[in-house]
């Protein structure tokens, strides 16, 4: 029996079926948190035993992401409309076919093709999961049930690395993907038989599928350009230039769609424009930052992928203890000086990791730039997410978390495709220690300085949320790369894909 939007769902957190919809949830959304950590410490050994180049490892992160960011939007949509439960159980499934996918890869082609199927797998699933959440848990239990929800997601995120590290040690890369079936195989059956189904019952039955293609296109074709740039082939301008000409489709056909998948309007708010343009500044440098760190320490400092992926829990382990903390504080003060200390703190600490060369000590030369690094994390994430929901009418907190979380994604996205043209990285830079390490010392100081742009866009825009503001429900957050995801709303907001 399907339950609407308008329905009060009933399940308690510390019920049996509450039990087993926090236990699919997170399996769910898991699948998809540790892929987008795990992935960077393979890395160097995926360019190894394909003999690829470093566009090949470019596009083993971006193949993944652009269609993610493109199309997370309208992953929520989807399971507002022909259920939640539906479209969550049809994006693990997807999501772990990819994996295998990636598993069995004999190719780099195939591997990054199917990269870019377990984005879309993830594109549905992970709006899902926590709406899910909201459709089932009792008004009173909400809180408490996205609060358990982020704060395993959050251990998740923070044992990510160190188990990728252990697999590319031990049985090998493959099974970075591999681990995706097991955990696919607990998560689905445990949906279909615990999970209520549920929809938004909203009955406009249309999705803006035009503007989710578009923009998709427009990330594909210009992350294209931004990587095969160092190639000379005469297709790359022209792909850019498409890249573009598709990005400016993209926002005629929302100002002209009845449902668009990014209502304009929205971006009315001057607050909601100015800490997205915030939000692109830092998670760009982020993205960037753990791409290239996990290469520098393994190709670099001859850290084993084990060693490399251990050596970034700091920061992981910072803000899932002091997320919550820092969001509680930002509720005191406001969000204007987290927002400019933060970024200006993940600065320093990219600075500081220009000392870690080869043979780097771990406690000397690494360790004190992440804990800077994620002191700064931790003072920045929970202002950033409150002032993003706090900057729209509550009925749309989560669209907008929706789209913050898709603008942090294309940043980390056009970073990884970016930083190795501005840095002067050739083909082969990853297999020369010297080189690489040339290169990683230009691109922290234009990570930093990206940083520090956002945090004067922070200052100079930035402003005390109004009283009665809709507040974050994920307190407690561990993933490096993105801002949390919100819940939909009681309002009747759908959540990720209410506008659609």
């Amino acid at each position: 029996m399907a339950v609407t939007a308008r329905e009060a769902p009933a399940i308690r957190v510390g019920s049996s079926q509450g039990t087993w919809i926090l236990v699919t949830t997170v399996l769910g959304s898991s699948m998809a948190l540790l892929d987008s950590t795990v992935v960077n410490v393979a890395l160097p050994r995926i360019g190894r035993d394909f003999g690829a180049s470093l566009s090949t490892l470019q596009w083993t992160v971006n193949a993944y992401m652009v269609t993610l960011a493109g199309l997370i939007l309208l992953g929520g949509a989807l399971g507002d409309h022909f259920g939640r439960r539906k479209i969550f159980v049809i994006g693990v499934v997807w999501f772990a076919t990819a994996s295998l996918l990636c598993g069995l890869a004999p190719n780099p082609g195939i591997l990054i093709g199917a990269r870019a199927l377990q984005g879309i797998g993830g594109a549905l699933l992970t709006p899902g999961s926590l709406a899910l959440i909201q459709a089932s848990f009792h008004p009173d239990d909400r809180a408490r049930a996205v609060g358990l929800w982020s704060g395993c997601g959050g251990i998740g995120a923070a044992i990510g690395p160190f188990v990728g590290g252990w697999l590319v040690d031990g049985p090998g890369w493959r099974w970075v993907f591999l681990l995706n079936v097991p955990l696919a195989l607990l998560c689905a059956p445990i949906a279909l038989r615990h999970v209520p189904e549920s929809a938004g019952g909203d009955g406009h039955g249309r999705f803006d599928a035009l503007g989710a293609a578009l923009g998709a296109l427009a990330l594909a074709l210009t992350t294209y350009a931004l990587i095969e740039a160092r190639s000379g082939s005469p297709a790359v301008p022209v792909l850019g230039a498409l890249g573009v000409a598709a990005g400016v489709a993209f926002v005629y056909v929302e100002k002209h769609r009845a449902y668009p998948m990014m209502p304009p309007d929205i971006f009315a708010s001057r607050q909601f424009t100015a800490v997205n343009l915030v939000t692109l500044c830092v998670y760009a440098a982020f993205g960037g930052f753990f791409f290239l760190t996990a290469l520098q320490l393994q190709v670099v400092a001859g850290y084993s992928p084990l060693r490399a992926g251990t050596a970034l829990l700091p920061t992981t382990v910072l803000m899932l203890l002091f997320s919550a903390r820092s969001g509680s504080l930002a509720e005191r003060i406001g969000p204007r000086i987290p927002l400019t200390v933060g970024p200006l703190l993940c600065a320093v600490g990219m600075l500081l990791m220009t000392r870690v060369g080869k043979d780097a000590s771990y406690v000397v030369d690494v360790l004190p730039a992440l804990l800077v690094m994620g002191a700064g994390m931790v003072t920045l994430v929970a202002p950033l997410t409150a002032t993003v929901l706090a900057s729209v009418d509550t009925a749309r907190a989560g669209l907008a978390s929706g789209i913050n979380n898709a603008a942090a994604r294309a940043a980390g996205l056009f970073a990884v495709a970016a930083l190795p043209l501005v840095t002067g990285m050739g083909p082969e830079a990853y297999r020369s220690a010297d080189a690489f390490d040339a290169a990683f010392r230009r691109a922290m100081p234009l990570c930093a300085a990206v940083l520090v742009v956002g945090a004067v866009l922070a200052f100079a825009t930035v402003r005390r949320p109004r009283a009665g503001c809709p507040h974050p429900e994920c307190r407690a957050h561990g993933c490096v790369t993105t801002p949390p995801l919100e819940p939909p709303r009681e309002t009747g907001a759908s959540g990720t894909g209410a506008a659609t």
